[in-house]
């Protein structure tokens, strides 16, 4: 870690967030029998992956843990699944990803379940940094944090050789 960078999280206190952040799925969840974990590709589909592994073990619930591919740079929605709409039709959608900067990138990954009958739909982040630009709103969060734009929130997680970490640079 580079000295202009300031750690916000490290390896335990991610797990707590995301121990946390899975109790509160399953609380929100209680009558369902399944959920659907849509993960923003990559690190919010790794945030999917560890949320996935928590609720299985402290419920019975089924989960369909689904990949959405996004074009960042795009000014129009185009975005991709590795399941087809079959798997989340008429069940509870839950979006995860990393960090929510603008709220661009959660939009577009709803965007993608508009088109289909759900339940519900829920967002999960591990940092929020309140710049939101979209009218998106998260359910579950790990961590809300004020910064200044020019500010960059990193998240490492299954990085190999490095330590999972959240920082500031």
């Amino acid at each position: 870690m580079a000295a202009s960078q300031l750690l916000i999280l490290n390896k335990k206190q991610i797990q707590q967030k995301i121990d946390r952040i899975a109790y509160q799925i399953l609380e929100d969840n209680l009558n369902e029998k399944e959920i659907v974990l849509a993960g923003i590709w990559d690190r919010g589909y790794k945030l999917a992956l560890r949320l996935e592994k928590v609720l299985k073990k402290i419920s019975a619930l089924k989960i369909t843990l689904l990949r959405i591919d996004l074009e960042r740079e795009s000014s129009k929605l185009i975005a991709s699944t590795d399941l087809d709409e079959s798997h989340w039709k008429n069940k509870v959608i839950i979006i995860v990803d990393d960090v929510l900067n603008s709220g661009k990138t959660l939009a577009y990954g709803l965007g993608v379940f508009l088109n289909t009958p759900h339940k519900k739909i829920r967002t999960v982040v591990l940092v929020d940094r309140s710049h939101k630009i979209f009218p998106i709103a998260t359910d579950f969060v790990g961590l809300e944090l004020a910064t200044v734009l020019k500010e960059h929130v990193d998240v490492v997680m299954d990085v190999k050789g490095e330590e999972d970490r959240v920082y500031l640079s």
